[in-house]
């Protein structure tokens, strides 16, 4: 399935979730739906849990 199918699936769920559930309804879709994007990126091996947690090349934050 495209990225494209993907993106407009996603797209529909959530204008569905703001027209009959409000707006709570769609932050809540948009929300699980991030979050169901990042669990499929780990299980697909895209991205690792450490990732997250990498230092940005600074020990400690001050200059040198």
């Amino acid at each position: 399935m495209s990225m494209a199918v993907v993106g407009m699936i996603a797209g529909m769920a959530l204008a569905f979730a703001g027209y009959f559930g409000g707006f709570g309804a769609f932050l809540l879709v948009a929300a699980l739906g991030a979050v169901g994007f990042i669990v499929g990126r780990f299980l697909d091996g895209d991205l690792e849990p450490g990732e997250f947690f990498r230092s940005r090349g600074r020990d400690d934050g001050r200059p040198r």
